[in-house]
């Protein structure tokens, strides 16, 4: 009787919504709920519908006593079925299991994502300040690691930004102009926009 009113208690709704279900868990849980309110439907119709015949009344109604006789025996002698519910169980199993791989593989992505997410809070909340992000400072501590670019393959090509270089990305900084004049003519645009 608990289970019974515990089921009635349910509300589908709020269990894929508080969830988050999407895709086959969700079809899954709806296909499931259906299959509920099915069986419930039924159990409801049969629990209403009268248990017991009154055969004296049909002994009264109809004239041929022998045919009321005989189906009073069947009756009496009827046993239900006993059906094997394995199968049945065999699915549910089956069902719980392709359910259980289902929450295991969507939490190994939100778990992943969570990992990234913190690595990515990390590094928002290590960076620079914005006010911390000017030309001179960033090119004068790129080239304060200069043992680590004497390592690098291109060591030779490298060299500092010269003062009139550094004052030029400067002004065009500060004027919002992110690329110098004719980059576009002579490099193409390359924004996916």
């Amino acid at each position: 009787m608990a289970a019974r009113s515990a089921a009635l208690k349910i509300d589908w709704t709020k269990v894929s919504s508080s969830l988050g279900l999407r895709g086959q868990t969700a079809a899954s849980l709806q296909a499931f709920k259906k299959r509920n309110d099915d069986a419930r439907r039924k159990v409801q119709v049969l629990s209403e519908t009268p248990q017991t015949v009154d055969f004296s009344h049909y002994r009264k109604v109809l004239k041929n006593q022998a045919i009321v006789d005989e189906i009073e025996n069947h009756f009496k002698n009827f046993k239900p079925a006993s059906y094997d519910v394995g199968r049945q169980l065999k699915a549910i199993d089956a069902f719980e299991a392709q359910a259980v791989q289902n929450a295991e593989e969507t939490k190994g992505k939100i778990e992943a994502e969570l990992v990234n997410l913190q690595k990515t809070l990390e590094n928002i909340e290590t960076a620079r300040p914005f006010e911390d992000l000017t030309v001179v400072r960033i090119t004068g501590a790129i080239w304060a690691k200069k043992e680590w670019i004497a390592d690098c393959v291109y060591r030779t090509r490298l060299r500092p930004p010269s003062p009139r270089s550094t004052k030029k990305t400067a002004s065009l900084v500060s004027k919002g102009k992110w690329m110098p004049p004719g980059y576009k003519e002579r490099f193409g645009d390359l924004s996916a926009v």
